[in-house]
Order: C-alpha cells, then structure tokens, then sequence
C-alpha cells in the first residue's frame, strides 16, 4: 500500500492492507508538504500541494469543534475508528503531536491562519480549565477522563494518567498562534517544569525530551526550513508567502 492514499492525498497510519484502511491525526503536518512542494524536485509539486491542503481540511474534521482534542487514531474522514467493536475517541499520545504540527504550519506557511488561530485559543482553554499544573494526559475528545480500559500505559509501567511534559510543551508551543493571556502562563509553566521521573519513577527521555526539545525550538524561533545552498536552486517565491518571510 501506498505511504499516502491516491485517492484522497491523505497518510496511512502504516502503508499495508492494515494501516492503510485508516490515518494518524498526528502524522499530518501540511508545512513540511509546503516545503517539499517547493524544494524536493521530484516533479510531485502539485501533489503536495493537494496533501497540504487535504490534511488541514483532515484536521478540521477529526479535531473536535468544543475542546479541540482530537483521537488518535480515525477514519480518513475524520469519523472515529472502530477497533475491535470499540471506538477510538481518545486523546492520548500520539494526539500530542497535533498541536505543534498545527502550530509549525501556522509558522511557515501560514495557509489556514484564521482556523489555526481559533484552535490554539480553544486547545488551550481546556487544557487551562483543568488546572495548568494538573492537567492529565489522556481524555477523551468530550473532555472526560477515560475509563480505565481506555487508557494507555506508558511501556512497561501500570496504567497511569500523569501531568507529562511532553503533553505540556506541545500545548505551549500554540502559544505562537494565540493572543489570549493564558498563553504566557502555558510558556512559563514549560520553562519553570523540571523533567524528571515521576512519583512511580516513570521516566521518558524520549519522547517527553524530545516533545520538549522541539517545542523549545519551535517557540525560540530556531525550528526553521533549511533552504538549498545555491541560490541558483532555489525557487522564486513571492514576497507575500509567508513560508519566505518565515524562513
């Protein structure tokens, strides 16, 4: 199966007959097909374009419209999932990537402002509402915690919901998209939270460090396209793309 469904430009969640049925909320990041669009020369610039433009249109259905929380698995429509008779309505880890992948595209390419602007407000809004220092980090997509068959362990250790940093720095990083005053506080609380094991000694260096390696880079400004070395290779864009005036 292919990586990216013909059909309707839109990621598999594995490119086999299995994964290929259905899609990843957080593997749909519309500003690196901008950048490919631009600067891969492999004759696909159209396609990409439809990518970008399809996976926005993807996250406007399948992120829900009150809390902005979105599954982390679905159908390629946005509808939830089903799996094993059981219906995948979870925000849990792979959902965190979303935010920072909405915020990078809002950074570079700046296509779907106005959308992006209304869910980084909304994301954090009901993150803030349930305590900036206790927030969880699975809910379902209603915002209620799941049950306790709905939530997912982190490797080896019990099941758990935990205050993570991981969860928290990509909220923090849709701060760039926000002009609420919360979103000062969401960046103080990434800067000032120490990443250290937890209570029952759970410790993720990868990928809580590396959501937070991330999210200090995209909020410092030093997560950016790297452009071709020769100016002859690179592309004449025009002067309002925002993807130029952001690199």
């Amino acid at each position: 199966m292919p990586i990216i469904n013909k059909d309707n430009y839109l990621i598999t969640f594995t490119p086999d007959k299995f994964g290929g049925r259905f899609t990843d909320p957080s593997y749909h990041i519309s500003a690196f097909y901008e950048v490919w669009s631009r600067w891969a020369y492999d004759g696909r610039t159209d396609f990409w374009q439809k990518a970008a433009t399809a996976a926005r249109e993807y996250l406007h259905k399948v992120i829900d419209d009150k809390t902005g929380l979105n599954p982390d698995l679905s159908n390629y429509d946005g509808s939830a999932l089903k799996y094993r008779d059981k219906e995948m309505k979870t925000f849990r880890y792979d959902s965190w990537r979303v935010p920072a992948n909405i915020t990078i595209d809002y950074q570079w390419s700046c296509a779907d402002h106005e959308w992006q602007q209304e869910y980084g407000e909304k994301i954090q809004n009901f993150f803030y509402s349930k305590g900036l220092d206790n927030f969880v980090d699975q809910y379902n997509i209603d915002g209620s915690r799941p049950s306790e068959d709905d939530i997912l362990a982190a490797g080896d250790y019990p099941k758990k919901l935990r205050h993570s940093i991981g969860l928290l720095a990509t909220i923090s990083s849709t701060s760039l998209m926000c002009s609420h005053s919360i979103s000062n506080e969401f960046v103080d609380a990434l800067w000032n939270l120490k990443h250290e094991p937890s209570t029952d000694g759970y410790f993720d260096a990868y990928y809580d460090g590396l959501l937070r390696l991330f999210q200090f880079m995209q909020l410092s400004g030093n997560y950016r396209v790297i452009l071709p070395q020769s100016n002859d290779e690179a592309p004449t864009l025009d002067q309002n793309s925002s993807l130029q005036n952001n690199v």
